[in-house]
Formats: structure tokens, C-alpha cells, sequence
């Protein structure tokens, strides 16, 4: 579902990603762990069609990313480090916004409901989205991830910034979403992935170091 072959992403003499390669197959929620600065970010933004890489091909569903974008766009749910909310927005607002400009065909309020319903903010629907907490718009981050009923979702450093009780939410909103959809996840907290995850890729210095399952991995530690 998501492919990665030799992957570079130089910027002049300085290398953010350098020859990775891994895959992700349907149905699997991938862990993608390295400490910050190690080239995860880059990674996600090139296998949005945010940056485009120095060499090497990435494709979601088959389709390359640079070859055709929008194609393999269409495939994407995706939730930034920073979630892309307008704070003066009704949560309702922003969804139906987010609707809007992804084009979504689907119906309209029995789609939003179900994001609504699985993400668990029906209860803040009608709030504005300064006055949540950092815990409820990464929920609403990641509803809008989910307009469109993607195949593939990339959640780039989901939980960061927020407390236990909020990390443990979001952890099991993943876990609910990974039973319909293929899920890479970035982060640096190793128990994340130990919590959310099938199988772990692990990036350092830019360089895929290791990838197996937690268990196999936990074994060589």
C-alpha cells in the first residue's frame, strides 16, 4: 500500500533522508520511530507530494507520487505535526470546510457523523476550535484526516505535546482507525509504538536502521 525504494532528499550539501527504503502493506499500522531531527518529517512530507525527493520513487496504492499526485493524493488521509485548523471556526465549520475542499462525493452528514462518532468530539461539535484543548483539536486534526475515507493514513508525531490522559485517548482513536485503514505513524516515543503499532521502521541519521516487529526487535535489545 505505501512503498518506499531509495530515498534521498538532499538540501545543497546537507542530507535529510539518504537511501531509505521500506514498505507498508494493506492493513498494517507501521510505526516510524527515530529521535527528532533524524529525517521523519522529510519522509512524511515526500510521501504527501509536499516536498518531492532528490532521487528514489514513493508511491501509495500503486501510484507514484511525482508521476501523478493528485491520484495518489486521493489516497490520503493526513495529519501534519501541527494540525491545520482555523481557530475561529466551529469544529462543524471547519469539518464542513475540510469536506468542501477535499471534494468529498460522499454523503455529507452521515460521513461526518461517523468521523464525529469515531474520533469521539460529538460532543464539541458546535464549540469553537481555540477554546478546546490540545487533546480535542488533535482529535479534530485528525477528523479531517479522515474526510474522504482514505485508504492510507500518515499521522506525523500524533500525540506530541499533549498529557498522559490525552496521549492514552488518541492511542485508542489510532488503534479503532487502523481496523479500516493502512497507517504509518511518526514519533520519537518508543511506547508508542509499542502501543498502537504492528511492525516498527526505525530512522536514524537519516538512515533506516532497523524494521521487524516490536516483539523480534525487543528480543536483540
Amino acid at each position: 500500500m505505501i512503498k518506499i525504494e531509495h530515498l534521498v532528499k538532499n538540501y545543497g550539501t546537507s542530507c535529510a533522508v539518504d537511501d531509505i527504503s521500506f514498505e507498508v502493506e494493506k492493513g498494517e499500522i507501521v510505526g516510524f520511530l527515530g529521535p527528532n531531527g533524524a529525517g521523519k518529517s522529510t519522509t512524511m512530507n515526500i510521501l504527501t507530494g509536499y516536498l518531492s525527493s532528490t532521487s528514489g520513487k514513493s508511491s501509495i496504492a500503486g501510484v507514484d507520487i511525482l508521476a501523478d499526485p493528485l491520484a495518489a493524493k486521493r489516497q490520503i488521509g493526513y495529519l501534519p505535526e501541527q494540525p491545520p485548523l482555523y481557530p475561529d471556526m466551529t469544529v462543524e465549520e471547519y469539518l464542513d470546510f475540510a469536506y468542501e475542499l477535499k471534494g468529498c462525493t460522499l454523503d455529507r452528514r452521515a460521513h461526518l457523523e461517523q468521523i464525529c462518532e469515531t474520533v469521539k468530539i460529538k460532543d464539541v461539535r458546535h464549540k469553537v476550535i481555540r477554546t478546546l484543548s490540545k487533546g480535542y483539536r488533535q482529535r479534530v486534526g485528525i477528523a479531517q484526516a479522515l474526510i474522504g475515507d482514505h485508504q492510507v493514513l500518515i499521522l506525523d508525531e500524533p500525540t506530541v505535546g499533549l498529557d498522559p490522559k490525552q496521549i492514552n485517548e488518541i492511542r485508542n482513536v489510532i488503534k479503532t482507525l487502523a481496523k479500516e485503514h493502512t497507517v504509518i505513524l511518526s514519533t520519537h516515543i518508543l511506547p508508542e509504538v509499542s502501543a498502537v503499532c504492528d511492525r516498527v521502521v526505525i530512522i536514524n541519521k537519516c538512515k533506516i536502521v532497523a524494521q521487524d516487529t516490536i516483539e523480534k526487535l525487543s528480543k536483540h535489545i
